[in-house]
Parts: structure tokens; C-alpha cells; sequence
């Protein structure tokens, strides 16, 4: 009888060893390459975690990893193994496969990046007090406006201040965007410009106790400016009841060939299936739609591409 007891007990031992092992062998795990840890990427990074535990049931789990900035994303494809995915600009994938600019000493394998479903834009927003009496670009003329250092919302409104004709006219303070909402309560300055998805945080932070008014920009300045057109709706930020005309840089999700198609499709069926919950809990999810993937700059991934095939979604010609 003890024998027997043992035996039962050793088979009782094996089958959970196994139960174990064959769970661990059944779950991928994906490597998301996002970005700084106090970004608003960084949060959609966690809540696309979260949404893609949820959306394969646990059989894919992805890491998030902090990043230095988009170009870090790409050039770690160099080096990378099968599942990396990473966020960017497409604009950067594009130079990244050209070997253009940043991207010179070209690694083979960014011929190897492939599209996966995009996210929400880095959207510029040009914000004032509403007693500043700004309305339009030209307004800044003489006005103090805080633009930050080092990012690609600074750079991006420097490029707009010089295009549109206020170069020297503005009085830009030099201070870090994070000091850009007290500033701007306290009166020390007439706005702040801001790159990031939209309903920026910032802006809501900007809003809550004091009115402000969002510069809307011209079909002319669109263009001149080279960067998508972008609509805020109105009633996005309190106070700001009409639509606001701005410009975005479209970012993307990527990964390489070196992902089995499997896996691609589920990431891809996960996030779109899984979008409309994380919208309820960040509205700059509902940002985003199908009409974004004509942007992503680089073909889609096998397995991308059999999820819109069997969602019906037509794919744009420029990422087949």
C-alpha cells in the first residue's frame, strides 16, 4: 500500500512537472521596445502589455522595455532576435531601409522590418491662455511662448516660428517642458507648445482651472509644414469648443521577419480587438483607426497581413 502511495504521489509529481513545462512552452514572449518611462508611450506600452495578456488569454506576454527615443528603436534591429517589436515614426523606418541620415552604416536587417498595426500620433499642439488673445499663428508675434528643449515637439515648433515668418519675433523662454503648465498659470508665459497623443495630458492639466485656447492652423501652414493634417474634435479639451486644424507624425508598430507569422497575427488581432477597451481608459486610443495604416512606411508582416485579410480590411497598396 505505501508503495503504492508513493508511486501515486511521484506520478502526481511528474504530471505537474509536465503540466508546467508545457505551459511554459506554449506561452511567446514579445520584447516591446517603447519609449522613456515618463512618456505617454511608455503608459500605451503597459496598456498594450495588458491588452495582449487579455486578448491571447496569456499565450503571449509581453515585456516592455524604457527606450531613449525612436532612433534607438530602429537601430536595435540590428541586433535583435525574433520577437522585437518597437514603436517609430515611420519616417525613420523609411530612412533606416534608404541607409539615409542616422541610419548610414545600414544593418542588413532593416530591409527585415515589417508593419504591424499603427498607434496614436505625436500631435502638435499650440496652446496659450485665452486672455492672451492668440487665435492664430501670427498672434505669437511678441509673446512669450515657452517651446521646451531636445524634443520633437520643440523642434517642431522652432520649424513652424521660423516657417511661418515669426523667426526672432517670438519671446521663447528656455526652460523644460515640464514647466511649461505652471508657467503658464502663474502668467510667466502666453503658452507652450507640445508633441504627443492627443488628449495630450498636459493640456488637460493646462485646462483644469484656467481657459485655453488652442491655435488652429491654416490649410497653407499644413502644407508648408510638410507633416500630416490632424483634426482635434472639439470638446477634447474643456473650453476649446471648436475643431482644431493641426499638424502629427504618424507612429507605427514594427517588428522584423525573424517573428513567425503566428505570432504576428495574434499581436495584430489582439490590439485591434482589444482597442476599444483601452480607449475607455485613455480616449487617445479612439485616435486611432484602420484609415492610419497607409502611413506605416514598410510592408506588413505575413501575419499582419492574414488579420486585415480576414477582418475584410482593405490594405493600402504602399504596405503590401
Amino acid at each position: 500500500m505505501k508503495t503504492f502511495k508513493k508511486s501515486l504521489k511521484f506520478t502526481a509529481i511528474i504530471a505537474s512537472t509536465l503540466f508546467c513545462f508545457s505551459s511554459a512552452q506554449a506561452e511567446t514572449r514579445v520584447t516591446y521596445k517603447s519609449a522613456k518611462s515618463t512618456s505617454s508611450y511608455y503608459q500605451m506600452a503597459v496598456q498594450i502589455a495588458e491588452a495582449m495578456k487579455s486578448g491571447t488569454k496569456g499565450s503571449i506576454i509581453v515585456t516592455v522595455e524604457e527606450s531613449q527615443g525612436s532612433v534607438q528603436n530602429v537601430k536595435e534591429v540590428a541586433n535583435r532576435t525574433a520577437n522585437y517589436v518597437f514603436t517609430t515614426p515611420p519616417v525613420l523606418v523609411k530612412l533606416a531601409k534608404a541607409g539615409k541620415k542616422m541610419f548610414k552604416n545600414a544593418s542588413p536587417k532593416y530591409q527585415d522590418i515589417r508593419s504591424l498595426f499603427v498607434i496614436p500620433s505625436l500631435t502638435m499642439h499650440f496652446v496659450a491662455r485665452k486672455d492672451a488673445g492668440v487665435s492664430q499663428f501670427s498672434d505669437l508675434e511678441g509673446k512669450k511662448f515657452l517651446i521646451g528643449k531636445g524634443t520633437f515637439g520643440a523642434k517642431e515648433a522652432q520649424k513652424y516660428i521660423n516657417l511661418f515668418g515669426l523667426e526672432g519675433k517670438v519671446k521663447l523662454v528656455d526652460v523644460e517642458l515640464s514647466a511649461a503648465v505652471p508657467a503658464l498659470k502663474n502668467g510667466q508665459i502666453d503658452g507652450f507648445a507640445t508633441a504627443g497623443s492627443y488628449p495630450a495630458p498636459n493640456v488637460i492639466e493646462a485646462a483644469a482651472g484656467s481657459e485655453i485656447s488652442l491655435i488652429s492652423l491654416t490649410e497653407d501652414q499644413v502644407t508648408k509644414s510638410k507633416r500630416t493634417k490632424l483634426i482635434i474634435p472639439a470638446g477634447t479639451y474643456p473650453g476649446v469648443d471648436k475643431d482644431i486644424t493641426t499638424t502629427s507624425l504618424p507612429v507605427g508598430a514594427y517588428t522584423t521577419t525573424a517573428m513567425d507569422d503566428e505570432t504576428a497575427y495574434q499581436l495584430t488581432k489582439a490590439f485591434w480587438e482589444q482597442k476599444s477597451s483601452m480607449g475607455k481608459i485613455s480616449p487617445w486610443w479612439d485616435a486611432v483607426t484602420i484609415d492610419g495604416l497607409k502611413t506605416l512606411g514598410a510592408s506588413l508582416h505575413p501575419g499582419a497581413a492574414r488579420y486585415y485579410k480576414e477582418a475584410g480590411i482593405a490594405i493600402p497598396a504602399n504596405i503590401q
